[in-house]
Formats: C-alpha cells, sequence, structure tokens
C-alpha cells in the first residue's frame, strides 16, 4: 500500500547473480516484488532489492499434467493467464490476485477454494548468508494458510528466487466451483454446466472487480487480514446469535469464518478516519485517500481488531508485511 515513507536505495535485480551482488554490498537490505502485500509504517534507512527475475521455462511433460518454473519477479496474473492460453489447469481460481510468484509461496496465496500449496512443487531461495542457492521440496515449505516457512524460521534468512508448478492437462484436472459466488456467477455467465478453466478464471476476474478496489486506482494491500479459523464450538456459539455467519470446512474440529463478515458486521465497512478507512464495498480491503503516515493505518488495523473482539470475541490478524517501527504496534492477538 502506498504511504508517505522513505528507504535507502532502491534496486532492482533481474538475475540470481544480480541478486548475489546487491546482497553482498548492501547492509540488512529489505526484500519485495511488487511491494502489493506490503506496508511500511515508519521511515527506514535500509535500503529496498526488488525483486524482479524473470523466465518460465517448461521442465517436464507427461500425458496427464506439465512442470513450469517460473521466477520470482513474473506476475502472478500473468503467469495464470499463461497457463490457460497453454489450457493449463490448477491455478484459474487464483487470477487477479496482484503480485509477483515470489510472493505467492511466501504467504501460500489463495482463493476460492484454492491455494498455491495445491499445485506448487518446489521452491528456489537463495541463502542470505552463505549465497548459496537451494531448492526446497513443497514440504520443506510448511504451508499454511496464508503462511509459510519464510514467513516464520527463514524470515529474512533466504530470498525466493524462483517457483516450480505442476499444472494439470486438459481432461485431468477437476475444477473447484463452489466456493464463495462462483457458481452463481457461472450461471449468470450461462455456462456453470459445463465450465472450462478460462470460465472460471473469468469468474473469478469479474467477482474480484466487483469486491475489490484496484490499488492503482485506490491504494490499498488486498486483505489486510487473514481470515480466523475457530473451533466449531466456538462456531456454534456464535450461530445461535448470528445465524447467517458464513463459514468454510477447514478439519474435523475447526471453521474458518470470512474477516470481512466480522468487520462489516462491528459496522466499519465504509468506515473513515482521516485519509484512511476501510473500502465500501469490502471491508476487509483497507484503503489510503491521500498519502497517509503508515501509523495511521495501524491505528485503524488496531481499532479494527479491537471493535471485532469486542463483539465476537474472536482475534483477526494481519495477513499484509508490516515494515517499520511503527509495525510493533499492531496488535497480532488479543488474550
Amino acid at each position: 500500500m502506498r504511504t508517505s515513507h522513505r528507504c535507502g536505495e532502491i534496486i532492482d535485480v533481474r538475475s540470481v547473480e544480480e541478486l548475489r551482488e546487491a546482497l553482498d554490498r548492501t547492509e540488512d537490505p529489505i526484500i519485495i516484488g511488487d511491494g502489493s502485500n506490503v506496508l511500511f509504517a515508519a521511515d527506514t534507512d535500509r535500503s529496498v532489492i526488488r525483486n524482479s527475475i524473470l523466465y518460465l521455462n517448461i521442465v517436464s511433460e507427461t500425458d496427464e499434467e506439465l512442470v513450469v518454473e517460473v521466477g520470482a519477479g513474473n506476475d502472478w496474473h500473468e503467469t495464470v493467464l499463461w497457463a490457460l492460453s497453454q489450457n493449463l489447469g490448477g491455478i484459474e481460481n487464483l487470477s487477479l490476485i496482484p503480485g509477483r510468484c515470489g510472493a505467492a509461496p511466501m504467504q501460500n496465496i489463495g482463493a476460492y477454494g484454492v491455494e498455491i500449496a495445491d499445485v506448487l512443487l518446489s521452491v528456489d531461495v537463495l541463502d542470505r548468508s552463505s549465497l548459496r542457492q537451494i531448492t526446497m521440496s513443497v514440504e520443506e515449505c510448511e504451508l499454511g494458510y496464508r503462511d509459510s516457512i519464510f514467513k516464520r524460521e527463514l524470515q529474512d534468512q533466504v530470498v525466493i528466487t524462483g517457483i516450480a508448478l505442476r499444472l494439470s492437462k486438459a481432461g485431468y484436472h477437476t475444477l473447484k466451483t463452489t466456493y464463495g459466488a462462483i457458481e452463481v456467477k457461472l450461471e449468470s455467465m450461462r455456462c456453470s454446466l459445463e465450465p472450462t478453466i478460462n470460465d472460471i478464471s473469468e469468474a473469478v476476474i469479474a467477482i474480484r472487480r466487483s469486491k475489490l478496489p484496484d490499488p492503482k486506482e485506490i491504494p490499498n494491500c488486498g486483505s489486510f487480514f487473514k481470515n480466523p479459523i475457530i473451533s466449531k464450538e466456538e462456531f456454534s456459539i456464535l450461530a445461535e446469535r448470528y445465524p447467517d455467519l458464513p463459514s468454510y470446512h477447514v478439519d474435523q474440529d475447526h471453521v474458518k469464518v470470512p474477516a470481512g463478515w466480522l468487520i462489516d458486521r462491528s459496522g466499519l465497512r465504509g468506515y473513515r478516519r482521516g485519509d484512511v478507512g476501510t473500502h465500501e464495498r469490502q471491508a476487509l480491503v483497507l484503503v489510503n485517500y491521500g498519502e497517509p503516515d503508515g501509523s495511521r493505518i495501524i491505528e485503524l488495523a488496531n481499532y479494527i481488531q479491537e471493535k471485532v473482539f469486542d463483539q465476537f470475541r474472536i482475534a483477526i490478524e494481519p495477513e499484509v508485511n508490516l515494515i517499520g517501527s511503527a509495525s510493533m504496534h499492531l496488535k497480532l492477538s488479543r488474550p
């Protein structure tokens, strides 16, 4: 999200070797891709390395699937469009997610019943200390809901340089259409009986554009908070008070509830405080209307957390990557 903060030198790297050189001569740099899921909450003297490593290579193929390696700097949505052009399924539900491919495993990006964990084969990383390149299996990435080892033990220890995806060929791919409003949208498109991967992508794009503001027009970093996962017992209690509370199955003991719904029902959709606020169509998206200090966004996020907890006794956690001293004041949970 755009904020009025400064950093040190900005360095674009377009190859692994350029990344090695930049890391070798730069002390404690911040690594970003597009920055679509990053919030600078304060000024920093640290330099920023922008990962722009670009490539797309088919490495293996069978009758049923194809494995493709993609550079961390490749645009994610452009990669989805490439897969669709090749009639390859697996990531059509992830259409129009902003950002670059390197951020995809870090966040374990997901939408409409699909996560990158479903198709990820491996991740190439560069160790920031040794400058050695390593290939990690999907199991080693420890992907969870909007989480990975790259946000925990390996945070600031490695840089993702590329990913390998296993995509399905036509006739060997199971479409996922039951999550969210996809089925309704497909019906309105008159292609609900035998939809294609292109139909799914078109439906997802239409839904996202109807609900989410374009960050190029209204600065935002997408969904600010994760959808919280609660126990089925907690959900049953809440559902008695709020019969329309949506939920999504996680496992036999837990369900996921939409953070946007919780924020909306807390009376905060379209809420505005100076130059920052929640979007009028999607309460989960925090937007800025000027050039605000990042700490104002943090203050708004704190207020939203408190309101949601006070009403539902559910702690919501940020999904965005927070950079700067002011970010330390964000309450990640409530007792």
